[in-house]
């Protein structure tokens, strides 16, 4: 800065301004907060230049703010103050939003949508990170994977376990923000344990780009592939002159040291600043000095009472409207901080940085400088990286590393070996000394091979066989155990994501939904009776009764009467009574409902009695059907489940253990069989003959065997939920989130239907089971007991009391048998499916 000055007033020696410095050197944030008291109140200044950090920003903004005296830095990145406290408060720094730009901008070029950031734990850290995200929202790139925030004083031991854990985690594209000693140490440690190498993206901010060249030749060739930005400071003569004489007085003040202080960006924002400051002071020209200070601020300041100044306005003013060109580029204040301007994109290369590019707010990624004046024939903004020039990564390479995870060269993935449900795995080849299969087949690796077209990278993997002697003694959790064994990076295969399982191994997404279900032996026998069955024999009675009853009424009134009121010219009418006319009278209450546009009876009181009898009938033959389609649903839903019961469940799942955690049932009573065909047979023998009486299974195993022996068993009961079947990965792996969004392309798609039909067959269907099981035949009997009476009361002879009487039909028996199916089985909660 005292060079700025001396610069300025050397090249305009007749101005009638001049600044005069009042230095005061602080080593805290406390330190400047009272060195910049003492100025305001002692000095009386009309200018303060600083603070140079963040944590000293808001104290002495306030200060500027009550006695309107501009705060200028030309270091603060950011701001924490809301508008309307850092009206005072001139920021000379490019802001950090626009860096947060170009960094998105890299990001999304080389399409790398998950970027782990490391950032120092500060208030300026935080506020970075708030930008970032901020332009990764406007830009919609993705999510940043993960977000690691690094004391300031941290050791070389935290760190080295930080980078240790992101190296599990298998991340590849990494953001460090952070100040250089702390960054310079982090990829020191980075190069130790191994993530300075191939596959591998690193991109620094210029927190750390401005200071590169103090680094040591241990940091820098730790630093090699590294790609950063920092401000774009264009070439100048009067630059090139500016760093000569930089030079020859650093080294004239650091001869003993033999150093050389670097001159960076802000160096250059430092002497703009002085030169803009100067120029604003000019343009005020010279003031009476009594009239700089008014009347004492409002309600002072717990310091004691301070002036307020009636120059720093116009200072302000003047300051805000200052443009030239600098040593930094082209100067100009746009709401109280520096006009946006351009970022050069660099490559650590060997012993120095080689320049690959550029971004500018307006054209966005270039690989030469355009500039504003110029973006107008130039093309549209641009994120493409093929503008840059070519970049040497970690590992001394060329191929730009994708940024997906960092997975083994060679993908390790577990399949199952069972002797039965080949439809899932089939595993036919299988290596001796290696467990290595070669060409699995079944749905699950159906599944796997379409999902591989919609992962955004290419893996290589190699199938490996679990259970390859035909252990009996094997299971599901024994193989996912192998994950975190290191004994395979993934499983593949008809694996339940169950909870327990959730704490040592990620899945993914379900490819095929899946709940635990009862499945019992349909038992149907021929009855040509069944219609009977919603009435009992007493209430048909009844309704025989009434009908003769009725009969009897309707005959009673449609008797021939002769009538003896003959009026004169008239003739006496008599109907003959035939035999046939108390048969047809009879039969009035059913042919009615037969033929109702017939006229069978003429006397209107046996007409009221046909119409009390079809409300009655209509209201009897409403309930029939009601309770006929109660007794066929009932059917299927009913099992009286015993204790003596044996069930069957398949081998290496984890039924067995949800059988007896969740429903209590005794493991005395539980029997394991691996194929569809030992259920059958176990089934087809019972209990009495060493089988079983029902099994406990999933609803895709069930379907098979349904679907293999149409209509001989039915489910029953309720249903217990699992999240299906999915594949496993190690705890906090990158790869289950892949896969994941490419099982749901997979599912919803109308592939997934040609893989059911190849793998189950035609007649496989996806539809529930238990939506589809209630149908009728031709030998469907089943029987139900109710318990009310129905038969009418003797003692009335009216028709209104017999039709009262008629229509109390039976409903709660019903109701109670399909209740009492989920009370039959001990444990566990229906889902009421």
């Amino acid at each position: 800065m005292a060079m700025a000055i001396s610069d300025f007033y050397s090249a305009h020696p007749n101005y009638t301004t001049r600044l005069r410095p009042h230095t005061r050197r602080a080593e805290s944030f406390l330190d400047v907060d009272f060195a910049v008291l003492e100025l305001l109140k002692h000095e009386q200044v009309h200018g303060v230049i600083g603070p140079q950090h963040s944590t000293e920003e808001t104290f002495v903004a306030e200060l500027g703010q009550k006695v309107h005296v501009p705060i200028i830095s030309f270091t603060a990145r950011t701001s924490a103050l809301p508008d309307t406290e850092k009206h005072y408060f001139v920021r000379t720094a490019i802001d950090d939003a626009v860096q947060t730009r170009a960094l998105v901008a890299i990001c999304k070029g080389f399409q790398w949508a998950e970027v782990v950031i490391l950032y120092e734990e500060t208030d300026y850290g935080c506020r970075f990170i708030s930008h970032l995200n901020k332009a990764l929202q406007d830009v919609e790139i993705g999510q940043v994977l993960h977000l690691v925030a690094v004391p300031s004083s941290a050791k070389n031991s935290h760190l080295r376990k930080e980078l240790s854990m992101l190296n599990i985690k298998q991340t590849g594209v990494f953001l460090v923000h952070m100040n250089p000693s702390l960054g310079f140490r982090l990829f020191t440690l980075a190069k130790q344990v191994g993530m300075m190498s191939e596959g591998y993206a690193w991109i620094i901010t210029d927190s750390m780009s401005n200071f590169l060249n103090s680094m040591d030749s241990i940091t820098r060739d730790s630093m090699e592939g590294v790609v950063g930005i920092r401000p774009y400071v264009p070439h100048s003569d009067n630059l090139e002159k500016f760093q000569e004489r930089w030079t020859r007085n650093s080294m004239v003040q650091n001869k003993n040291r033999g150093q050389v202080m670097d001159l960076n960006a802000y160096g250059l924002w430092a002497y703009d600043t002085i030169t803009a400051l100067a120029t604003a002071v000019e343009k005020i020209g010279p003031v009476n000095s009594s009239s700089l200070y008014a009347k004492i601020a409002k309600n002072g300041t717990k310091h004691g009472d301070l002036r307020i100044s009636t120059f720093g306005p116009r200072l302000l003013r003047e300051l805000s409207s200052t443009k030239f060109r600098g040593l930094s580029g082209d100067f100009e204040l746009v709401n109280g901080k520096l006009k946006p301007s351009a970022y050069e994109i660099f490559n650590v290369i060997g012993t120095g940085e080689r320049r690959v590019g550029f971004w500018t707010p307006d054209g966005g990624i270039r690989r030469q400088f355009i500039s504003s004046s110029d973006h107008d024939q130039a093309k549209a903004y641009s994120t493409s990286t093929a503008e840059l020039k070519n970049i040497v990564w970690p590992g001394d390479l060329t191929a730009q590393p994708k940024g997906w995870p960092i997975v083994p060269p060679i993908l390790r993935i577990g399949v199952p070996w069972k002797s039965g449900y080949k439809e899932f795995v089939n595993v036919t080849d299988i290596d001796p000394a290696t467990n290595r299969t070669h060409n699995p087949t079944g749905f699950a690796i159906d599944i796997f091979n379409a999902t591989l077209k919609f992962l955004p990278f290419k893996i290589k993997y190699e199938f490996y066989c679990y259970n390859d002697t035909n252990n009996d003694e094997w299971t599901y959790d024994d193989m996912l155990h192998g994950i975190p064994g290191k004994d395979f990076d993934m499983v593949v295969g008809d694996t339940t994501i169950w909870a327990p399982r959730a704490s040592y191994v990620d899945f993914s997404l379900p490819y095929s939904e899946s709940r635990v279900v009862l499945v019992v032996r349909n038992k149907k026998a021929f009855d040509m009776w069944i219609f009977t069955k919603p009435l009992r024999w007493d209430l048909w009675l009844a309704i025989c009764l009434a009908c003769i009853f009725m009969g009897i009424v309707i005959w009673i009134l449609e008797r021939p009467v002769t009538n003896n009121r003959i009026t004169p010219g008239e003739e006496s009418v008599v109907k003959p009574e035939t035999d046939e006319q108390p048969g047809m009278t009879y039969l009035a209450p059913i042919t009615v409902l037969a033929f109702p546009e017939r006229k069978m009876v003429t006397n209107k009181w046996s007409l009221f009695v046909l119409v009390c009898w079809l409300f009655m009938a209509f209201i009897l033959m409403q309930s029939f059907t009601a309770n006929l389609s109660a007794i066929l649903t009932v059917d299927q839903l009913k099992f009286a489940f015993s204790d003596d019961y044996y069930l069957g469940y398949q081998e290496a799942s984890f039924m067995k253990k949800f059988l007896i955690e969740h429903l209590s049932i005794s493991e005395s009573r539980l029997k394991g069989y691996s194929s569809v065909e030992g259920f059958h047979d176990a089934m087809s023998r019972g209990s009495k003959n060493g089988g079983i009486d029902a099994i406990f299974d999933e609803i895709p195993y069930m379907k098979l065997l349904m679907n293999r022996y149409d209509s001989q068993y039915k489910m029953v009961g309720p249903t217990y939920r699992t999240d299906g079947f999915g594949f496993a990965f190690p705890l906090d792996s990158p790869l289950t989130a892949y896969f994941s969004r490419a099982i749901l392309n997979v599912t919803q798609g109308s592939e997934m239907t040609t893989l059911e039909q190849k793998n189950f067959g035609p007649g496989y269907s996806s539809q529930d089971p238990l939506s589809s099981t209630i149908s009728q035949g031709t030998t469907t009997n089943v029987g139900i007991n109710v318990d009310e009476k129905m038969s009418p009361n003797s003692d009335q002879d009216d028709a209104g009391a017999l039709c009262i009487e008629v229509v109390e039909i039976p409903w709660s028996d019903e109701a109670d048998v399909v209740q009492d199916v989920g009370r039959e089985i001990k444990g566990g909660t229906s889902t009421g499916e």
